[in-house]
């Protein structure tokens, strides 16, 4: 009985399958810390504001966005369009007018004012209008069209996002990106997700039913000239 051929392979079948248990809870302990990481990565990705049903309207005439949360539009921030004019032309450095959606979200974490280059993170950090300096920093919100006037936005690296260059917001001085002061990037970043809308018009934002409703309780407030 001691030396039975079934009882050796049952032997050896259970010894395997120690072996398996054993390399398994092996596995799982040298994976709780990541599964930990991305645990608190998503918690606090949760208790975030951005949601891809909060928009942006964003004039051209004003160089100011109005944040829409949930239906109602809650905040503006001065931005900077492009000094080349408007158009979706490959090459041509303007600012698409109509509909986008953020298409990707980088920079995540990192410290206002760091500087970004072909999308990845150098390392450096400037502090608002720094001399001589034009990079993106801070944040990266890239833009996708959503119809034939903004087809090419996502191709054009068509992004909102930071400039050091902050005296130059209120103002188009761009090349077809929409810019931001960092704090102001900073903060929109947190309240939108990948799938919101971004509408460009040219027009004021007093002229849209957001705009009125927003604007109407502001004091500090004045449309642009002419509008």
């Amino acid at each position: 009985m001691f030396g039975s051929p079934d009882l050796t392979q049952t032997a050896l079948a259970g010894a395997n399958y120690c072996r398996r248990l054993a390399s398994a809870a092996l596995s799982m302990k040298a994976a709780l810390p990541v599964l930990a990481a991305a645990c608190m990565g998503f918690a606090l990705n949760s208790c975030s504001d951005a949601n891809p049903d909060n928009g942006v309207v964003i004039s051209v005439k004003d160089q100011r966005m109005l944040l829409i949360k949930e239906g109602r539009p809650v905040k503006s921030y001065p931005v900077s369009t492009s000094k080349f004019g408007l158009g979706d032309r490959r090459g041509s450095n303007c600012t698409p007018i109509g509909r986008m959606e953020v298409a990707k979200k980088i920079g995540n974490g990192a410290p206002s004012g760091a500087v970004f280059k072909s999308r990845q993170r150098t390392g450096e950090i400037l502090p608002p209008n720094a001399p001589g300096r034009d990079p993106i920093v801070s944040r990266i919100l890239w833009l996708r069209g959503k119809q034939d006037s903004t087809r090419n936005a996502f191709s054009r690296y068509i992004y909102i996002h930071g400039t050091p260059e902050e005296y130059t917001i209120g103002q188009p001085r761009s090349y077809g990106c929409i810019r931001m002061k960092s704090n102001d990037v900073i903060d929109l970043y947190k309240k939108l997700g990948v799938g919101s809308e971004v509408h460009v018009i040219k027009g004021p934002l007093v002229n849209t039913h957001a705009g009125k409703d927003y604007f109407a309780s502001q004091t500090k407030y004045l449309p642009a000239a002419g509008s």
